[in-house]
């Protein structure tokens, strides 16, 4: 059935008629009748008409001949009439039954059959709007119509297509839109109930995908990458194929963006960290360059005023070094962003004011003011600027008092030196020149100290000339009168140190040659004893201590030798053995060593032959006491080369037999 289009503006209520445009066809009765007649006609038959003469009479033979020659005009109509009938029925069948228009129908008075047949058109485009148009022409059908069951297979079917279009929507990202659509099938068809299920369902998936994308950008926040990237792995199993494509490639996106900045931020960081202007302006552009859209763009902004601050400490640090040049330079390299631009200029203004006040002269001090005065009450560092106004106002009368102190101090005398004291002291504590106040004022100290005790240390010295003791005595006692804290304090001190060795050494070097005699002849404990009347702490003590430790190390090599000896006449391999430990402790400057190597090579020798003798029948006892010759004597090579050689024989090694490998047997070959 040939279907005529149906406009999307076509509604049931439109009121008309229904046309027919078939055409009619040409009669195939009549095309048969023409036919026949023209061939009873040309057969002589009873036709209307004038009659023919009657023709002759022919022979038998003469009839037969006249058939034949008259057949191929049969053949020839018989094939038309055929191929007109199959053109007449072939016209019949592709001619089909116009279809009604649609639009155009009254639908109060049209048939099931056609509203059925409108119905299914406008189904076929799937669109929500003309199913739901389909399912309205149907529905206001009877319950019991006989087309009732095709009319709810198509109304389930209808309905069923308009969720699948809501899904579409669904997968598409299009929620609100499904909702939408779903909401839209009637109550009355049998999809409607899955239409509050389906809906519920499609609002859990996207919650649950949201849910998903807020888990992710969390875990970008922190620079969780590893769960951000596995959270949005989640999205593609979610059920919706908008979140598992488009948000799940736009997630990965934005972690791929965020690791990114996150590893800008790193490396600014890491630059700020380093220190240095350099650093901490490359370590701002970098992040200035994180974008406002990124996951690390508040923590970037955070960090830019701190990065700023950073700056504005290195400046200060420089100002405070009293290089202005350097700290003017840093401040004006202050990037905007910061926030510290105003600050950083009236921080210029302050460095250049104080660096004239660093002059020192009062109309430097004034140039210092008058700058200053430039920073206005609104700005950042007006406080400031109005603090160091006030001190180099407190400064130039300062410098002031300074000027005369220096004045009245080049006379040079005591009085000249106490009245440019006087004259300083007047500067308080908290006025800036303060420090300077006092270090000249020290300095005049000195100087009346050093005139006042000069004369006492040139006095002790002319006694000390005398070189005796009761001389250097009287000349410590005079420089004893310089108290601590005054100019000539350590200078008298050390000559008293001097002066006082002199005495000791003087008293002590008797002690010390009686002491080295006694040791000389023999008698070490003699010496000791008088080596130890020197006190700790005098000045031959050192050199005395050095003696009775070198004269105890004789005593205890003596004992050692002694022992050693007695030890070896038991002739047991343990006593030979402790004999040799024995005599190692003399040491190797001590003369005894003259006795003690030869003992010991032979010690290690009588060790050597002990174990020897052992192994003859107890090859373990043998190499026990060979291992008791100790390293660096004559006889220990000798031992550890035995040592071996028994215990080869003590773990021989396996006997490896080998394998004969068993012959197989080969086939004999027959004679040819």
């Amino acid at each position: 059935m040939r279907e005529q289009g149906i406009p999307d503006d076509w509604s049931v209520g439109k009121a008309s008629s229904c046309e027919d445009s078939s055409q009619s066809l040409p009669s195939v009765a009549k095309i048969g009748a023409s036919g026949v007649g023209k061939h009873r006609l040309n057969e002589g038959g009873n036709t209307p008409g004038p009659q023919p003469k009657a023709p002759k009479r022919l022979s038998p033979k003469r009839k037969v001949q006249g058939w034949s020659k008259n057949w191929v005009f049969w053949v020839g109509l018989g094939g038309s009439i055929t191929s007109g009938a199959s053109l007449i029925a072939l016209a019949m069948l592709l001619k089909s039954p116009a279809a009604p228009n649609c639009p155009a129908i009254f639908w109060p008075l049209a048939s099931a059959s056609v509203r059925l047949h409108c119905a299914q058109v406008a189904a076929n485009k799937q669109t929500v709007k003309d199913l739901l148009q389909a399912i309205a022409l149907v529905e206001a059908l009877p319950d019991d119509h006989p087309l009732r069951p095709e009319i709810n297979r198509l109304l389930e079917q209808w309905s069923l297509d308009i969720l699948a279009l809501a899904e579409q929507d669904f997968q598409a990202g299009r929620l609100e839109q499904a909702i939408a659509t779903a909401q839209q099938i009637p109550r009355d068809v049998p999809a409607y109930q899955n239409v509050a299920s389906t809906i519920a369902n499609w609002r859990s998936i996207w919650s649950k995908a949201e849910a998903i994308y807020a888990e992710v950008e969390d875990n970008l926040r922190a620079r969780h990458w590893h769960q951000a990237f596995m959270e949005t792995v989640r999205l593609l199993s979610v059920g919706n194929e908008y979140w598992a494509t488009t948000k799940y490639a736009e997630l990965n996106q934005k972690i791929e963006i965020a690791r990114e900045d996150a590893s800008k931020l790193a490396k600014a960081e890491s630059l700020a960290k380093r220190g240095g202007a350099d650093n901490l302006v490359e370590a701002i552009k970098i992040a200035e360059s994180i974008g406002v859209n990124s996951y690390m763009y508040q923590e970037a902004r955070s960090l830019i005023p701190d990065l700023g601050r950073q700056m504005m400490a290195l400046a200060q640090a420089a100002l405070d070094r009293r290089d202005a040049n350097t700290a003017i330079e840093i401040a004006n390299r202050i990037p905007a962003s910061t926030g510290l631009r105003a600050e950083a200029q009236d921080f210029t203004t302050l460095a250049s004011a104080q660096q004239s006040a660093w002059m020192g002269e009062i109309p430097d001090i004034e140039t210092a003011i008058a700058t200053a005065q430039k920073i206005a009450i609104d700005r950042p560092l007006y406080s400031r600027a109005q603090e160091l106004i006030a001190q180099w106002q407190l400064e130039i009368e300062a410098v002031a008092r300074l000027d005369r102190a220096r004045q009245l101090a080049q006379g040079g005398t005591i009085g000249d030196l106490t009245a440019a004291i006087t004259e300083a002291q007047l500067i308080s504590d908290t006025n800036p020149r303060a420090a300077q106040a006092r270090t000249e004022i020290n300095r005049w100290r000195r100087q009346v100290e050093t005139i006042e005790d000069r004369p006492l240390l040139n006095r002790a010295e002319d006694l000390a000339a005398g070189g005796d003791i009761a001389s250097l005595q009287a000349a410590i006692n005079e420089a004893s009168q310089i108290r601590s804290g005054r100019a000539l304090y350590r200078e008298a001190q050390s000559r008293i140190r001097n002066w006082t060795s002199r005495i000791q050494r003087t008293q002590d070097q008797p002690i010390l040659d009686e002491a080295r005699f006694l040791a000389s002849s023999g008698n070490l404990p003699a010496a000791i004893a008088t080596a130890q009347r020197i006190a700790p702490g005098r000045a031959l003590s050192g050199e005395a201590q050095a003696a009775i430790n070198d004269w105890q190390g004789q005593i205890r090599a003596r004992q050692n030798w002694q022992e050693a000896r007695r030890t070896a006449l038991q002739g047991t391999p343990e006593a030979l053995a402790q004999a040799i430990r024995l005599a190692n402790r003399v040491p190797r400057t001590s003369p005894l060593r003259a006795e003690v190597n030869p003992a010991i090579a032979q010690w290690s020798q009588q060790l050597f032959n002990l174990a020897l003798s052992r192994g003859q029948y107890d090859i373990p006892g043998g190499i026990a006491i060979a291992r008791r010759i100790p390293p660096g004597t004559d006889a220990y090579r000798a031992a550890q080369q035995q040592i071996t050689a028994w215990e080869k024989i003590l773990n021989p090694e396996p006997v490896v037999v080998p394998t004969i490998p068993t012959p197989t047997s080969t086939p004999t070959q027959l004679p040819q």
